[in-house]
């Protein structure tokens, strides 16, 4: 342990070594450290000529206000446990995003079940993140397909829906070319859109089976992307198709979007829900996060906050024609938020007052606090995509 400690990308053979790393740390092999290469920076704790950390980045863009916002994704992060207790994950957390923000990352998301350790270090969780499953049956009892067609395989023009559809929420990723193909080829994915005859693809789902241990097989929802609730309805039916093979459907951690035409459409609520890990966000550099948002059209405000990151610091915000910016100043702020709130707003995850002033955000006024949130709120959180 007396030896120094040093950090570096990864070469070839530190690339192979972390990947024996983390097969240790997890207890199993981590397929994303090979499925990723081409795409995923890698940096990694050297001691003693040995990898004892490290950790991969993706530097995508994620979608806030319906405008792409480049993020440093990280993902695979570990610790060797003989070196666990020293605080070397913080640090190791700097290293993996100081290569991503020196190419633009201006805000950061994780998955990690280490909350506590995460909030330390300034992400939070803008909304829950849960899993679903409902009888196959029940699926099938409810909802009717109308006149949609199923058809099997993934065309650009559902591939242009995806993206069209991603921009309606806070948090989906802006999936680069590779994306599909990286999430196919891993999880040896089924891909179907959905479309009404002689119409455009409005639907596009994606699953996952495998053989159920006693009979039929196991079904996983991974994708589930609908332009209108008649199409969700119909892709919900066409899960229920399933029920000769299939007794549940299960929804992946955050791949059922979180609107209601499950729990609206059911005729016996009988869904079981788990919770996760929340993905969170952090803001690394305030002003050009602001600056890249997408924000309202029809909002015009200039409203003084403060933000705490240690110290107090005074900005004005200044939203007009769909375009915001964020500029230190000398006036006393009307809100204050800490960093980790700052990145629940920004995400949009206060849907009211209510839910801001109970998470500790103070506002001198509830109008005031409205104002901020309406700011942000146009679009719910929702992070289908995993990294």
């Amino acid at each position: 342990m007396n030896q120094q400690l040093t950090f570096a990308p990864a070469d070839d053979r530190l690339w192979e070594q972390y990947g024996q790393l983390a097969t240790r740390a997890y207890g199993h092999p981590i397929g994303d450290i090979t499925h990723l290469r081409e795409h995923a920076a890698l940096q990694v704790a050297v001691r003693g000529g040995r990898v004892v950390a490290g950790g991969l980045g993706l530097l995508v863009d994620q979608f806030f206000g319906g405008t792409p916002v480049p993020s440093a994704c990280l993902g695979d992060g570990c610790v060797a446990p003989e070196e666990r207790g020293g605080h070397l994950a913080a640090t190791m957390t700097a290293e993996r995003l100081r290569p991503l923000t020196e190419r633009g990352a201006v805000i950061s998301t994780i998955s990690t079940s280490s909350t506590g350790y995460a909030r330390r270090l300034g992400w939070e969780a803008p909304t829950d993140v849960l899993a679903w499953a409902v009888a196959t049956d029940d699926l099938k009892r409810s909802f009717t397909t109308e006149d949609f067609e199923a058809e099997h395989g993934l065309t650009d023009e559902a591939e242009a829906l995806q993206r069209d559809l991603a921009r309606r929420w806070n948090g989906p990723v802006y999936r680069p070319t590779w994306w599909t193909r990286w999430k196919r080829d891993k999880s040896n994915l089924t891909t179907y859109r959905f479309a009404r005859p002689a119409h455009p693809t409005t639907g596009l789902l994606s699953l996952t089976t495998k053989r159920h241990e006693r009979h039929g097989t196991s079904l996983t929802v991974h994708d589930f992307w609908a332009a209108d609730q008649p199409t969700a309805a119909a892709m919900l039916a066409f899960l229920g198709h399933h029920n000769t093979r299939a007794r549940t459907i299960t929804f992946r951690r955050g791949a059922l979007p979180p609107y209601p035409t499950l729990l609206h459409g059911l005729r016996h609520h009988r869904t079981t829900a788990e919770a996760w890990h929340p993905w969170m966000l952090r803001i690394l550099d305030i002003p050009e996060a602001i600056r890249l948002r997408g924000w309202p059209d029809d909002l015009t405000t200039a409203v003084p906050i403060e933000i705490e990151n240690g110290d107090r610091s005074r900005w004005m915000l200044q939203i007009k024609d769909g375009t915001a910016e964020i500029v230190p100043t000398q006036v006393q702020g009307q809100a204050t938020f800490t960093r980790r709130q700052l990145a629940v707003w920004y995400a949009g995850g206060y849907r009211s007052t209510t839910s801001a002033r109970m998470a500790g955000v103070h506002a001198e006024s509830e109008k005031t606090l409205a104002t901020l949130l309406r700011s942000t709120t146009q679009f719910e959180p929702w992070l289908p995509d995993h990294f």
